[in-house]
């Protein structure tokens, strides 16, 4: 598999694969965001929040981009390059026959209701259907997800289903509505 480049630009972001030394920019995103993002990812201890913890993190994302498992994406406004405001991810990136993996993202709590994540959604799926080969790409939002919900709606992506309990989050099980989009050109 050919891998990706390491930045991306759209009209106005920049789309970055992160490595272990750009912990502070990582940890920084997650204190400044840690109420907000409580109410949506796993429970998350006290160790989540420090430097050696993050840099591991990285450390492990990094192999996944290498292995072709997972590619998360920093985003970036191009006006202020130097303070991430969230990240969307695809993850169990699965080849063969199915070439096909989930998308999760998350946003600075301050950057919501701009455009910002249906700007960056679109160009990660278009670079992984275009350079990665993927021929679906499966989202997963809680119900009273409502600002995510209108990502996807906007987006155009095709609801799918239902799933009850589908993922923990914040000590939950909480069900999960899914939706996909489609390489049609594969």
């Amino acid at each position: 598999m050919a891998k990706l480049n390491l930045e991306y630009e759209t009209d106005r972001l920049y789309l970055k694969i992160l490595k272990p030394k750009d912990v502070k920019l990582v940890l920084d995103y997650y204190i400044r965001n840690e109420k907000f993002l409580n109410e949506w990812e796993p429970q998350r201890f006290d160790s989540f929040y420090t430097t050696s913890f993050q840099k591991d993190y990285l450390r492990q994302e990094w192999l996944n981009y290498k292995f072709d498992a997972s590619v998360r994406f920093w985003i970036f406004k191009k006006e202020d390059a130097t303070k991430t405001i969230g990240s969307i991810c695809f993850s169990n990136i699965i080849m063969g026959n199915f070439k096909s993996c989930f998308l999760g993202y998350k946003l600075d709590k301050d950057e919501i209701n701009k455009g910002f994540m249906t700007e960056a959604i679109e160009k990660g799926v278009d670079i992984m259907f275009k350079e990665f080969g993927l021929h679906r790409v499966e989202i997963n939002i809680i119900p009273r997800n409502l600002r995510s919900l209108r990502v996807v709606e906007k987006l155009g992506y095709e609801r799918e289903g239902f799933s009850k309990k589908y993922l923990e989050i914040n000590g939950v099980w909480e069900d999960h509505i899914h939706f996909a989009v489609y390489n049609d050109n594969i």
